[in-house]
């Protein structure tokens, strides 16, 4: 039997077949070490929701927007107090275990469904794209980021949206950095509905509503066929990571990013 569940970082609940996932962590739902442990109890309770569930929506309760990625204030503090020989096996466990969790939604056979508004950056970009369809209010923005700090998406975010988008699209967004507005992203196939400023969860629930007529092992076996999980890629991506992240350039990216006292996080 599922739970409902209220974190220090997110909480969830299911109702009438439908698993919600709420984020909830100021300023803008970052994804550190708290995050991550919750998640990985989600995790849990999702792999056990097949017989009570149909639907999965991950939300954000926060006005800011859906995710503004990962903590990185937290990550560069905890790996400065390490050896420079310790400091790629902390971050590979990290990276590993948020790989975990993102897999597991990725191949639940629920239909997942991200509803999401304003700033959906870097880690929680790669949130969103685990999930079957994305459903975006006008003023939602996505962008990676991470090319700034010397770095790349490291939660999973190049494999899915190259399987999901192709490498045009890829190489648009991690190249050069800038954001996609809702319409864009829609246009590219990214996006399969966009709502009403501040409607984005609503019209993930009624879709929710209509998908759970349809009958579940149907539903799960057509999204196994067409939606495979890029293990080979997934896991050349965190060794990309780890190698990138040694380079003095991205010591001084993110020593900037840690001290800077501008409104975060930042726009393109």
């Amino acid at each position: 039997m599922i739970s409902s569940y209220k974190g220090r970082t997110l909480s969830w609940e299911l109702k009438e077949r439908v698993l919600e996932l709420a984020l909830h962590r100021g300023p803008c739902n970052e994804i550190g070490s708290h995050t991550l442990e919750e998640l990985e109890k989600f995790a849990t309770t999702l792999e056990a929701a097949g017989d009570q569930a149909s639907v999965l929506i991950v939300y954000s309760s926060l006005q800011c927007g859906f995710c503004a990625g990962a903590d990185l204030r937290e990550l560069y503090l905890r790996l400065q107090g390490l050896a420079r020989a310790e400091v790629v096996p902390a971050l590979r466990d990290f990276l590993e275990r948020i790989h975990r969790v993102m897999n597991l939604i990725d191949a639940s056979p629920l239909t997942t469904i991200a509803a999401v508004h304003g700033v959906t950056f870097g880690g929680g970009f790669e949130l969103a794209l685990t999930c079957d369809l994305i459903i975006a209010d006008k003023m939602a923005r996505f962008c990676f980021p991470e090319l700034r700090l010397g770095l790349v998406p490291g939660f999973g975010g190049i494999p899915r949206l190259k399987r999901d988008m192709g490498n045009a699209v890829v190489r648009d967004l991690l190249l050069t950095g800038r954001s996609f507005n809702a319409v864009k992203s829609q246009q590219c196939g990214l996006v399969s509905q966009i709502a009403a400023e501040g409607e984005a969860l609503k019209l993930a629930r009624a879709t929710a509503s209509q998908l759970t007529k349809f009958d579940r092992q149907t539903a799960a076996a057509a999204k196994k066929f067409i939606k495979p999980i890029p293990h080979d890629d997934l896991r050349r991506e965190i060794d990309l990571f780890c190698e990138l992240f040694l380079q003095p350039a991205v010591a001084a990216g993110l020593k900037r990013f840690v001290e800077s006292k501008d409104a975060q996080p930042y726009l393109p």
